[in-house]
């Protein structure tokens, strides 16, 4: 990948698909052992907030057990060999706000649908 928010973008889509084998290789830590015990995340939104040369901020939004949940991450990424490679992250403590938009594609407020 050219740029940190493209294979931050093709890392959430390799989430989507379970492609564990991707995820390890785009990144510095995680090993196909770890993350073959992942819990079954339907994820279902991704908003990138920021990015620069070394990192991207971004929202995505999953459902876990019925729930919808978010995830707030600003990831760091570093150059290996010519590549950029996922090094960590660092999480944030945000909440679905309840007059957003529900993330499970309705149109209505977040209120309304999935939060009750």
């Amino acid at each position: 990948m050219k740029t940190p928010k493209e294979l931050m973008i093709s890392r959430y889509e390799a989430f989507v698909k379970r492609d564990w084998t991707y995820i390890a290789h785009t990144s510095l830590h995680q090993t196909l052992e770890d993350l073959q015990d992942a819990p079954p995340i339907e994820w279902l939104k991704l908003e990138v907030l920021a990015d620069d040369a070394s990192s991207v901020e971004f929202k995505a939004y999953y459902k876990l057990h019925g729930n919808i949940e978010l995830l707030h991450e600003k990831s760091n990424f570093v150059k290996v060999d010519g590549d950029f490679k996922y090094k960590d992250g660092e999480h944030f403590n945000s909440k679905i706000q309840r007059n957003e938009a529900c993330p499970c594609g309705s149109g209505k407020k977040f209120k309304k649908c999935c939060e009750k």
